[in-house]
């Protein structure tokens, strides 16, 4: 356990010093970089393969709501989360089960904003400027008529 942790923090890079150029040493980080990229382990919402590649258990839920929803929320929390489509309009969330606390704070947070969502639809203003144009213009109009006075200075 120790030993793969080890190994997958140190990168061995053996470059021949003697005759060292520009491109032999571009080659050679280019290597070390790709070699790094396949060691780091992704981060946030990614395929059910990559989450289950990483080691560890998942546990699964089934999501309520939209997933748009779930997504923005989960970001904040930092979740590493795989979305599975069971059937239309149902899906099941696997995630690590280490991560259980950080779930139950995300959902915590995912409840608090589905009760408050009924608050927060407001009508925008634009809509409310629409309505009262409508509201103006089914009126009756009543033109007002006021004679001038004649001159007398004809």
């Amino acid at each position: 356990m120790i030993d793969e942790e080890i190994s997958r923090s140190t990168i061995a890079i053996s470059v021949r010093a003697s005759k060292l150029t520009a491109r032999g040493l571009a080659y050679a980080l280019g290597e070390a970089a790709k070699k790094i990229r396949k060691a780091q382990a992704p981060q946030g919402k990614q395929t059910v393969k990559q989450l289950l590649r990483h080691g560890g258990e998942a546990s699964a839920i089934d999501l309520p709501g939209r997933v748009k929803d779930f997504d923005r929320v989960a970001r904040r929390w930092g979740v590493d989360y795989a979305i599975k489509r069971v059937e239309k309009g149902k899906y099941l969330l696997l995630f690590k089960a280490k991560q259980a606390d950080a779930i139950t704070g995300y959902f915590s947070e995912y409840s608090r904003r589905m009760v408050n969502r009924g608050r927060d639809r407001r009508v925008p203003l634009r809509e409310q400027l629409k309505r009262a144009q409508e509201l103006v213009r089914d009126q009756p109009r009543q033109k007002e008529r006021t004679k001038e006075a004649e001159r007398e200075e004809r």
